[in-house]
């Protein structure tokens, strides 16, 4: 059984009792990609599409899940997140954006769950707005990068 998994003697999940864990400074960074044409890359980085500030948009859009990820996934702690910052940069070569969160907070438990939560969201937000002009685009990669923080300490890929 993994460390993560915890059931009780009737053998339902339920969350992990962080009660006695120490309060620490908690990092989480993580990134993912989201493909498109170049002819929608194009108007996401001239600022032409039409519905307004794509990068601008996703990147509210990201914070906000970060902080609604508890309401999201059934077994996950709601948590005081102290920093959220989301970069999103155009890989024109490549014809794509990179995203990459980073997640903040002083707790017991560590927020990898909200940076990866925000990632896929601000990449979802890119696809919503831009879906009319391009519905292959290709939501990728999403990953944790590195976590800092609590007993496990430093973690990186």
């Amino acid at each position: 059984m993994s460390k993560l998994t915890h059931f009780n003697q009737s053998g339902e999940a339920h969350m992990v009792d962080v009660g006695d864990k120490s309060i620490t400074h908690r990092t989480a960074i993580t990134e993912g990609y989201i493909e498109m044409q170049p002819d929608t890359l194009k108007l996401i980085t001239q600022g032409q599409h039409k519905k307004g500030d794509v990068l601008g948009v996703a990147r509210i859009a990201g914070i906000m899940a970060s902080k609604k990820t508890a309401d999201l996934i059934p077994l996950c702690h709601p948590l005081p997140i102290t920093h959220v910052e989301i970069k999103l940069s155009a890989e024109k070569e490549l014809s794509r954006v990179h995203c990459q969160t980073t997640v903040k907070t002083n707790g017991q438990t560590g927020v990898e769950m909200e940076a990866l939560n925000a990632t896929q969201i601000a990449l979802l937000t890119i696809y919503d707005m831009c879906k009319a002009v391009d519905r292959g685009m290709v939501i990728q990669s999403v990953q944790l990068l590195e976590k800092d923080g609590g007993k496990a300490g430093h973690w990186q890929r």
